[in-house]
């Protein structure tokens, strides 16, 4: 079976109807499956899928694909039995309630309530993948090799990608309670490598969030992301090699916000906390940055990649203030790990298809901004490192440490921003960088909405944001000799 392509999607259109079966006839197999747990549910999940990729002039990669299925749990106490199929109908839905059951043994748990109700949506009712026709998306690829290569001569290689989704799920429990929604997700790259005088460097660039093409798409959006991406690359051209030791770092607004996701986000997380392997377990209360540094982790904020209307638990997204002017003031949580440590879900239950169970995850993490002028945070470092973009890095949630590398990077020399730099490093401890911060600016900037969150296996699409921010006596690595 498919589901139904109805122009407006319910629960029952897309998955009840062509099954055959009712959502209360549903809920009573999931029910009957339930008894003497703590808690579960039934997810239902269909999914479209799109990528193209062009290289050199070349449509290299194109592939589509769609999804339809769900996922049954049980959770009693701390062990939960999942089964999971492909499609849906009744036969294979009392199969899974058959599986999941025996996690109970014979233990005499009640059933956790329901998430309220009252989530309200954060995104059109629309499907990215359709909307437009596979030729003109290539059309677009191709003006954009077109301009990359008329914009300057030393480029070499233009690369360009459009992606999209569209994401149907639903939540059904017990008791009847039953959560819909439907997700848009769009993305645009483009990477560009550029050479002079023997030397080839790159810069690339990407955009998307929970909406249609429409905004991307556009000769003007297109432009400006090819702009960037080579802008990003003649700065590559010039740079020198990093230093390496002990420094001032002013990290830039917006996408550095990465190194707190990675570095300190993960740690608040309400499983890590609850089996006491985070850095910040048993901390709330407690001072764990400088004063004036409050993050929070948003999914209700519109049309961003990380947003949820409700989380992959039926549960609305909210906005949770972890730390606040310094202080641990709590965890992101999902059902399991909420219950268990005597709290309440935080919308933050996500999962990557119907395939996984729910784990607690991030959704929009963002630093707010503070009280300082970027250009004064600046003036005040005689010498440091200004790093504003960032690649790839790793983080050991248990003790913290991380080392990030940093893909745009400049000297401060003086007050002022020197040659740039490629090769440095950032290597830390989340928990001690944040008692590190000096100074915060007041130029909170959210990303460009490209980040892909990997915990457990599973990958999930989030949000990172940040303003300018003074970090002293960081380590940095670097490649000067």
């Amino acid at each position: 079976m498919s589901p139904s392509d109805a122009r407006t999607p319910t629960a029952e259109s897309l998955f009840f109807a062509p099954a055959g079966i009712e959502s209360r006839r549903a809920a009573d197999i999931v029910a009957d499956a339930l008894v003497g747990c703590d808690d579960g549910e039934l997810f239902l999940e269909a999914l479209r899928h799109e990528s193209i990729g062009l290289d050199d002039g070349v449509v290299k990669t194109a592939s589509y694909g769609s999804g339809y299925g769900f996922g049954l749990r049980a959770v009693a106490g701390e062990t939960t039995g999942y089964a999971h199929a492909e499609g849906f109908e009744a036969a294979s839905l009392a199969r899974a309630a058959a599986s999941v059951a025996t996690v109970r043994q014979g233990r005499g748990g009640s059933l956790a309530l329901p998430p309220p109700p009252t989530n309200r949506r954060l995104y059109g009712d629309f499907d990215p993948v359709e909307e437009q026709a596979f030729a003109d998306k290539v059309d677009i690829l191709k003006g954009i090799d077109t301009y990359a290569r008329g914009r300057d001569a030393a480029v070499r290689q233009v690369m360009a990608s459009l992606a999209a989704s569209w994401q149907a799920v639903a939540v059904l429990r017990a008791d009847g309670s039953l959560a819909f929604d439907v997700r848009p997700l769009v993305r645009l790259n483009v990477s560009v490598m550029m050479e002079r005088n023997g030397r080839r460097e790159t810069g690339s660039f990407g955009c998307g969030g929970r909406e249609s093409y429409d905004r991307f798409i556009t000769p003007d959006a297109w432009r400006a992301a090819v702009d960037e991406a080579i802008r990003q690359a003649e700065v590559n051209l010039e740079s020198i090699d990093a230093p390496a030791g002990e420094m001032t770092v002013v990290l830039g607004p917006g996408w550095p916000g990465i190194l707190l996701h990675e570095a300190i986000g993960h740690g608040l997380e309400g499983d890590f906390n609850r089996k006491g392997t985070s850095a910040f377990s048993g901390r709330v209360g407690e001072r764990v940055a400088a004063a004036g540094v409050t993050v929070v982790d948003d999914g209700t904020l519109p049309g961003r990649r990380g947003s949820l209307s409700i989380d992959d638990e039926g549960t609305p997204s909210s906005r949770t203030v972890l730390i606040e002017d310094g202080v641990l003031t709590g965890y992101m949580q999902d059902r399991l790990n909420a219950r268990l440590m005597g709290t309440v879900s935080t919308g933050n239950g996500r999962r990557e298809s119907h395939a996984h169970c729910p784990l607690p995850r991030m959704t929009n993490t963002i630093m707010l901004a503070g009280p300082h002028d970027p250009g004064e945070i600046l003036a005040g470092v005689k010498s440091g490192l200004y790093a504003v973009n960032f690649g790839g890095g790793q983080v050991d949630i248990t003790s913290g440490k991380f080392v990030f590398s940093a893909s745009e990077a400049y000297l401060i020399e003086n007050g002022r921003i020197g040659a740039p730099v490629k090769g440095a490093t950032l290597i830390g401890n989340g928990p001690d960088v944040l008692t590190r911060v000096s100074a915060i600016g007041n130029d909170l900037a959210l990303d460009h909405g490209v980040g892909t969150c990997g915990k457990d296996g599973q990958g999930v699409p989030v949000g990172v944001g940040q303003p300018t921010l003074r970090l002293d006596g960081l380590t940095v690595g670097g490649t000067r000799v």
